[in-house]
């Protein structure tokens, strides 16, 4: 029995029981196809399509979106959704493709859309046959999130929708996108609302996806255009002008902070690195240990080793801060670490993918498709994508004031 399960309820226990049996049986095994590292790099259609088939398979055996209604195609069940994870991740499964749909669009259109809305949506997203994407960030419009231009004008049941969304990770694959629009020019955050809008149905009849090129080489980024797309008023969240507030429940989230538990998996051992994922201090010592350095081996340099063990004690202080977060007796205030997990984990992240270019020394330039390529170049390519993760969800300069204002009570920066 793991840590956490020392503290499982009855019903809590049996359904990490049912969980454990299931992946015993129904592993999907070694993918047909090379994988990215994270779900927002998918830009293979049959890689997509193997992991919808697992997504799909978890969510029929109750294991994603466990904590949602049953009416919403949920199990009903209460703070399963955690066990799942821990379940999920001890057997080293693929990570789930829908993954902004679970993390952002799901409690957001739980908590804010109309019952017919959440009825019809949320079971093919929990079950990742419709892929979603975030329409937050703006060529104006980053950071500084409520300098939204793109405009819904209402147009008498309907609201027709004119603008341009950047970054927009899954765009080319999603069906759906959670959007945040302007709707009126009067004020800054009151004359925000929030839309769910189709993109899969609707291109070319209003709405142009492109791809953007990232700095690894990959286009899992997109802009998208919209030129009077007509959505249904019955696809707004909340009020006409709660659009800010409505995004606060998508950010708190994105960020770990939120009220629902975001089904997540992983583990799965990569092509190149049978032993484990990339991205973890332990899979660094086995990189380490296999990289020549003056005739030995990384791991004996001095200097590298406590450079590791460095990274070994953050990620172990991390675990345990995460296991911190469900225990109110051990946290002054609710939202110290909730708000911590995304600054914290993003750094912890990039510092790791850093540490493995010191160790691979000149190897590290060598690309994915060069077969000379320590861990088949997976470790350039974390590092490179490291910084998207750091400026998503609110860059780190901003989570940092965050945390300065809400948890330490600081007075705002100007």
């Amino acid at each position: 029995m793991s840590e956490a399960g020392k503290t499982d309820s009855p019903e809590q226990a049996e359904f990490r029981a049912h969980c454990r049996d299931w992946l015993s049986k129904n592993h999907p095994g070694t993918p047909p196809v090379s994988l990215p590292q994270s779900a927002l790099a998918l830009t293979d259609d049959d890689a997509l399509v193997w992991l919808q088939k697992w997504q799909k398979s978890a969510y029929d055996a109750g294991l994603i979106g466990c904590d949602y209604s049953k009416d919403c195609g949920g199990q009903g069940l209460t703070n399963c959704q955690a066990i799942a994870n821990e379940e999920m991740t001890r057997a080293k499964t693929p990570f789930l493709p829908n993954i902004i749909g679970l993390g952002m669009g799901a409690p957001t259109v739980y908590f804010h859309a109309q019952d017919e809305v959440k009825q019809k949506l949320l079971p093919r997203l929990l079950s990742g046959e419709d892929i979603w994407c975030q329409g937050f960030s703006e060529p104006g419009a980053g950071s500084d999130l409520a300098n939204q231009q793109t405009f819904a004008e209402k147009k008498g049941d309907s609201w027709v929708i004119n603008g341009h969304k950047v970054w927009t990770s899954l765009a080319h694959y999603a069906s759906w996108m959670i959007m945040l629009c302007r709707t009126s020019k009067e004020d800054k955050y009151n004359g925000l609302s929030y839309f769910v809008v189709p993109i899969k149905s609707a291109l070319g009849k209003g709405v142009t996806v492109r791809p953007l090129i990232k700095l690894t080489g990959e286009t899992g980024f997109n802009e998208v255009i919209f030129e009077d797309l007509v959505v249904e008023d019955k696809y707004r969240l909340d009020e006409v002008g709660a659009g800010w507030a409505v995004a606060m429940t998508t950010l708190a989230h994105e960020r770990g902070a939120g009220k629902l538990v975001t089904p997540a998996s992983g583990g799965l051992a990569s092509a190149e690195d049978k032993s484990s994922s990339i991205g973890s201090a332990n899979a660094l010592i086995r990189l380490a240990k296999a990289s020549s350095r003056n005739g030995k081996t990384a791991a004996d340099d001095p200097v590298l080793r406590d450079q590791l063990m460095q990274l070994m004690i953050r990620q172990e202080g991390f675990r345990h801060n995460r296991r911190r977060i469900g225990v109110p007796e051990l946290n002054d205030h609710p939202m110290r670490l909730p708000l911590q997990f995304k600054l914290v984990s993003s750094e912890l992240g990039q510092d790791i993918s850093h540490m493995a270019y010191k160790i691979q020394g000149a190897a590290s330039s060598l690309y994915v498709n060069d077969p000379n390529a320590p861990a088949g170049g997976q470790w350039p390519m974390a590092y490179m994508s490291s910084f998207g993760i750091t400026i998503a969800a609110g860059a780190n300069e901003v989570q940092r004031n965050i945390l300065g204002e809400r948890v330490l009570n600081m007075a705002k920066s100007k």
